[in-house]
């Protein structure tokens, strides 16, 4: 049975996302601007870091002994691990498959529990050999405050990864703690954001920021010799105004496929996906958040298809423009109109398609790897020579 006030609904929930996002930055703004905050730029970066670690003198780039807290979800482990891999030895926790248990999903009924585990986790690592740093891709919905202070405590630089702190630098609220960053950001060494408005947030926050997005693996994301089959595809999930972009297009005569879930098509393993990207003429991005009105943020896959030899168009949004020559590397569309147009423009002309792909494979393979991020990362904060 058709649900006819599914999309009111859905529309006055990204209408309230929104004003409640609208509400939060401002604020984060007017405390920003009433305490003379600044949002601090590498150099600043460098100094606050060798104030809190005098004594850490850099090391050749392999000889790191490093703690890695993640948990690998669907990305992580083909993407953080072989990064961090490059720089030294990774002892990696996995909060999902340490000790006895083996849950697909968080249960946060047992977070004390863990958190007890993945300190001792840590000490045990120390003890073996001395600790350089800790990297995190954690939530305060997965570790509590005191966890992190913990951590700090092994006198290294502790750097923690958030990739969604567009909507959720704040999250949910349980028993009095923010599920996002909120809280447990200014316990860390470093705070490593892909979300450029969060930055004036984590400043007030006591934190401090350093604004880098996603990067990619050219091991994994790679061009593959097949030929191109399928004129449009989009990989990724079903939501938002993905549906009805998909469905315009169709209704355009524009031959596309959707996968991922809830697609008809269902979801790709990370092969198949990076295999379409080479079957397929153009790959289509979106840069919308679920359940938010008008709100963008950078993708993985912002990085990934590039990277992947896929010529990329993508929704059109400001942040795009700091990593990429926008119409020579990849290419925006802004609405459903200018979409079909831009995709009847790169079908009509496969030469320009071309260079515009090959464009961006070489950018992104230059500036937007996972190993380049860590190096920036890891050269803030005086760990690499």
């Amino acid at each position: 049975m058709n649900d006819l006030l599914k999309p009111y609904r859905n529309s006055f929930r990204a209408w309230k996302n929104k004003r409640r996002l609208e509400r939060e930055e401002a604020y984060y703004h007017s405390l920003f601007q009433e305490r003379r905050l600044a949002i601090p730029d590498d150099r600043a970066i460098a100094g606050a870091i060798r104030s809190n670690y005098p004594v850490r003198k850099p090391s050749p780039k392999g000889g790191l002994n490093i703690i890695a807290i993640f948990r690998h979800h669907n990305w992580e482990n083909g993407a953080l691990r072989p990064a961090l891999a490059k720089f030294g030895r990774v002892h990696h926790y996995d909060w999902t498959e340490s000790g006895d248990r083996r849950e697909k999903k968080w249960d946060a009924s047992r977070r004390t529990e863990m958190n007890r585990d993945l300190v001792e986790f840590v000490k045990r690592r120390a003890r073996e050999d001395p600790l350089h740093f800790i990297f995190a891709y954690v939530s305060g919905e997965v570790v509590s405050p005191d966890t992190v202070r913990a951590l700090s405590d092994f006198r290294v630089p502790t750097i923690n990864l958030a990739l969604n702190d567009k909507e959720a630098f704040v999250g949910k609220i349980r028993g009095g703690l923010a599920t996002g960053a909120r809280d447990i950001c200014r316990h860390f060494s470093l705070c490593w954001t892909s979300t450029r408005d969060a930055l004036e947030k984590y400043c007030v926050e006591g934190a401090l920021p350093v604004y880098l997005p996603e990067g990619a693996n050219p091991e994994v994301h790679r061009p593959y010799d097949l030929q191109k089959t399928i004129d449009v595809t989009f990989v990724g999930q079903c939501y938002g105004n993905r549906p009805e972009v998909i469905e315009g297009l169709k209704k355009a005569g524009v031959r596309v496929e959707a996968f991922g879930p809830g697609w008809p098509n269902g979801p790709l393993s990370t092969e198949e996906m990076v295999k379409m990207y080479s079957r397929s003429r153009i790959n289509l991005g979106f840069g919308g958040i679920a359940g938010h009105q008008d709100t963008y943020c950078l993708k993985g896959r912002d990085f990934e298809v590039p990277m992947s030899g896929g010529l990329y168009l993508t929704e059109q949004h400001e942040e795009l423009g700091q990593f990429y020559d926008v119409g020579r590397e990849i290419v925006t569309y802004a609405g459903i109109d200018d979409l079909v147009l831009k995709i009847r423009w790169l079908l009509a002309q496969p030469e320009e398609a071309d260079t515009i792909r090959i464009a961006g494979r070489e950018r992104a393979l230059k500036e937007h790897t996972w190993g380049v991020r860590f190096e920036k990362v890891l050269r803030l904060t005086g760990l690499v020579e």
